[in-house]
């Protein structure tokens, strides 16, 4: 299941096989970042190419689990999102370098005219089914 911020963008994994020296193949999850479309970012922002898989189904962001994780009213919760997507967003529309992290799970970046999501080892490795080797690798 993917998830979206609006105005921001849509997070996500994808299962893809991962093949090891020895030959074993094993199927890993990795997630993905997709920066969502701004007419005021067009033709100067780069954004790496990702695509969504089709069968993923999206979601808009639960702002009731939210509220209810952090005993915040549900209107409190959605102010504060609207304003971080809305202050991210003024940053790229002056063309500043900025970073914004998500707890636990990465870092979106506009460096020079390209933005990118950074994602933690330790996000990877929650993702993994095995833990150990595989998810080392793929971090």
């Amino acid at each position: 299941q993917g998830v979206l911020i609006p105005g921001l963008g849509t997070f996500c994994t994808v299962q893809e096989p991962l093949r090891l020296g020895t030959g074993e193949l094993h199927m890993v999850r990795r997630p993905i970042f997709q920066l969502a479309r701004n007419p005021g970012w067009r033709g100067w922002l780069k954004r790496p190419k990702v695509t969504l898989p089709e069968k993923v189904a999206i979601e808009t962001l639960d702002f009731q689990h939210l509220s209810r994780a952090t005993l915040l009213p549900r209107p409190v919760v959605e102010d504060c999102v609207d304003e971080t997507v809305l202050f991210f967003s003024s940053h790229l529309k002056r063309h500043e370098n900025t970073s914004f992290v998500f707890k636990d799970v990465g870092v979106l970046c506009r460096e020079g005219n390209v933005a990118r999501m950074k994602f933690f080892g330790s996000c990877i490795q929650q993702l993994e089914a095995t833990m150990g080797l595989v998810a080392a690798l793929r971090s």
